[in-house]
């Protein structure tokens, strides 16, 4: 498959599973949706492949790609995969993931959705990340070694439809509502599903009118803060409030 069929497949849902990790979740009904359950989108990522002189794909970034980026007229903040590196890997290392009480999707820039199995583990290397979300995005799924669990899948848009029903969603900005990260964790409800959607880009912000089903905008500081700051701070209150040790 080219690239160019195998992205555009990806951003247009074609070929795209119809299920994923949130919709298996979600089908058991209201008495299989756990309390305290956490739904965290990863928002805005930059994940594109790049053709190289040597004919083979890498992950489009602003430190291997420089002559590329400018012949692309790209702008090199759009081109920063290592951030939903980090994030992936502060969520999916975390006790609360661990805990089974996470639900993890990304959703890119180009509009690619990303499903993400619990039990996945992120390669720690950017190289290694780089080589596996090439794959991803033109194979649309990456299995298990052993072939019995898939870890990475590409599911159809839009976003709400993986979510659960009677959600409580927040969004997190540094525009939003400020709020100590413990006195958060001790505002969440525990009798509904929440969800969290976090940027992952390099500029710009999560906005209301870009996620409808967004109820409140949160800040947990009072400083711009990074990506993977944000979430160890929220998900280090919540498992301290959890009591997830």
């Amino acid at each position: 498959m080219s690239k160019r069929k195998a992205e555009r497949q990806a951003a247009d849902s074609d070929g795209a599973s119809d299920e994923s990790d949130f919709e298996e979740h979600n089908s058991r009904g209201a008495e299989g949706v756990a309390t305290r359950q956490i739904f965290c989108v990863l928002d805005l990522a930059n994940l594109e492949t790049i053709k190289t002189k040597k004919g083979d794909f890498e992950l489009m970034n602003c430190d291997d790609h420089v002559a590329l980026i400018k012949k692309n007229n790209k702008d090199p903040a759009h081109c920063r995969p290592d951030i939903i590196h980090q994030e992936l890997m502060a969520v999916m290392d975390s006790p609360l993931n661990k805990a089974g009480k996470m639900r993890v999707l990304i959703h890119s820039e180009k509009n690619v959705l990303i499903s993400v199995n619990a039990k996945t583990r992120i390669p720690r290397t950017f190289k290694r990340f780089s080589g596996l979300m090439v794959q991803l995005l033109h194979k649309l799924k990456i299995r298990s070694a052993d072939g019995k669990d898939t870890l990475l899948k590409v599911v159809k848009n839009p976003i709400s439809r993986h979510l659960p029903a009677g959600a409580r969603c927040y969004g997190f900005s540094q525009h939003g509502k400020l709020y100590a990260p413990q006195a958060f964790a001790a505002s969440l409800p525990d009798d509904v599903p929440i969800v969290f959607v976090i940027g992952a880009m390099a500029t710009g912000s999560i906005r209301l009118e870009d996620h409808p089903y967004v109820t409140e905008l949160v800040s947990v500081s009072e400083y711009p803060l990074s990506g993977v700051v944000a979430i160890n701070r929220i998900l280090g209150a919540i498992e301290a409030n959890w009591g997830i040790v």
